[in-house]
């Protein structure tokens, strides 16, 4: 389909094309309009509307410009790559320096992941001892001790409601404590 616009030089309208494109390419007519927008699509066919119809063209010389500058694209990518790589390579070797395998090394190396493990150890029975802390305690003592104080706060709100409906509303206190659900063991903490 390319070859057509190559070798004519021409404007086309889609029209043309259909009736064209089968009998000097042998592209099936009912494709010659998906052919056509996916060349332009690609970059390679121009399409242009003037007033009420649409133009279709390709030139080979824009062609081998596309070709051209895509070349030259992709050997900057290549020479830009090229440089990354020199580069880190560079980098790479000075990282390494000093870092050789040796004897000396190797011991240092499994030095310091015993003391590693170590540390680990320690820090795993310093917080084992830190909840026998006294201060600990002394703080899990104070929050429990406010804990008792709110549950008898709300115990007595509790009774002291249960209190009011019944002297209010005439009702037996088991019923009340029925209707909502009081235990009947409801009573404050020591």
């Amino acid at each position: 389909m390319l070859e057509l616009f190559y070798e004519s030089k021409e404007f086309f309208q889609m029209k043309e094309l259909e009736k064209i494109a089968p009998k000097k390419k042998g592209v099936i007519s009912q494709s010659v309009k998906e052919v056509t927008q996916s060349l332009v699509n690609d970059g390679l066919v121009e399409c242009e509307k003037i007033g009420t119809f649409v133009c279709y063209w390709a030139f080979p010389s824009k062609a081998s410009q596309t070709r051209k500058r895509r070349i030259e694209d992709l050997e900057h990518s290549i020479r830009t790559t090229e440089t990354k790589i020199a580069e880190a390579t560079v980098e790479l070797q000075k990282q390494l320096k000093g870092k050789e395998d040796s004897k000396i090394r190797s011991e240092l190396l499994a030095l310091y992941e015993k003391l590693q493990e170590e540390e680990k150890d320690l820090s795993e029975r310093l917080d084992k001892y830190a909840q026998c802390n006294s201060e600990v305690i002394a703080q899990v003592k104070v929050r429990a001790e406010k804990a008792r104080e709110n549950v008898n706060r709300w115990t007595d709100n509790i009774l002291s409601i249960k209190k009011w409906c019944k002297s209010k509303f005439g009702m037996d206190e088991n019923v009340l404590d029925q209707q909502f659900e009081i235990p009947v063991d409801l009573d404050y903490i020591e």
